[in-house]
């Protein structure tokens, strides 16, 4: 691990690295009050660098949160599916005791929409008193590690995501499969996509990856696999035990999570908001696009930046 303080020093932030792949601590923020636009910029780098960074301590209400995510860009609405709570439309409340919230399997948000979210920010309301860790993984370290031959062979696949998937199948039953499932999204994306602000190559794959375009389903489920396989091995991921509190920021482009479902009935309480991305674009240049669902309204529905 390192402990440095960033050249922005005047500020009291200090960032220290967590494992070797991902992750980093920051201290030294109020994310409740209004930032300064280079410490805004010494957090987006921190995040560009270490695709997931923690901040323990921090009191939000919705307004303090809507708008600390803002200083990253666009938001959107808070689901695609199921929008907002009344009031708070561009919240996600991730609560063990509501609906589709048992994320207890690999995947970066929203895949399956033509342009996902480029960042995700949660905050901690409800902890249990154990489990409910966190798992992120670095999907950037991943490729740039692969044998040579299968980053070649990523480097051309195309994947079909969907909202109906095996994310749905391990995280949904009876009636709330149904309502999840009331609308039907599907995008096609790049196996691997270019960041658009630092350039690197990147596995996206995950739970809301159905199929291979071109092969047969099996064929493509074993590529699926093979690959995530890769994605998710220990040495690029980096496990957060939670703290009422705490303040999570994800680069959804370049990182996978995995809630880890070990609590019980224990009650388990998050309040998100996400970044608006943009289209996805592959190592040949072609961009991913549009299956099946319109998620304009989600897209646009945060506005400007503050």
């Amino acid at each position: 691990m390192t402990d440095v303080m960033t050249a922005g020093s005047a500020t009291g932030v200090r960032i220290r690295q967590l494992a070797g792949n991902i992750g980093a601590e920051i201290t030294g923020v109020d994310a409740a009050t209004p930032l300064s636009d280079s410490l805004a910029a010494e957090l987006k780098q921190a995040l560009l660098t270490h695709k997931v960074i923690f901040l323990r301590g921090q009191r939000l209400d919705y307004d303090q949160l809507v708008a600390f995510g803002r200083l990253f860009g666009d938001l959107t609405l808070g689901h695609p599916i199921y929008g907002g709570p009344e009031g708070r439309p561009l919240l996600r409340e991730m609560d063990s005791r509501g609906e589709g919230t048992r994320a207890n399997h690999w995947h970066a948000d929203f895949t399956y929409m033509e342009n996902p979210p480029a960042i995700a920010i949660l905050h901690n309301v409800v902890c249990p008193p154990v489990g409910g860790d966190t798992m992120w993984a670095n999907v950037a370290a991943a490729y740039r590690d692969l044998p040579e031959g299968l980053r070649v062979l990523a480097d051309g696949l195309r994947v079909i995501h969907s909202n109906d998937s095996d994310f749905t199948d391990a995280t949904y039953t009876g009636d709330t499969r149904t309502n999840y499932l009331k609308n039907v999204f599907s995008a096609e994306h790049p196996a691997v996509r270019v960041h658009p602000e630092t350039g690197e190559r990147s596995l996206m794959v995950g739970g809301f990856a159905r199929s291979v375009s071109g092969y047969s389903p099996q064929a493509g489920r074993d590529l699926l696999r093979v690959l995530l396989e890769y994605a998710t091995k220990p040495e690029y991921t980096v496990r957060w035990k939670w703290q009422v509190g705490d303040l999570v920021l994800w680069d959804n482009r370049s990182t996978l999570h995995y809630a880890i479902h070990d609590y019980g009935d224990q009650h388990r309480r998050g309040e998100r908001v996400t970044v608006a991305g943009t289209t996805t674009v592959g190592v040949d240049g072609r961009p991913g696009f549009a299956l099946r669902g319109d998620t304009e309204e989600f897209t646009k529905g945060g506005g400007g930046r503050m």
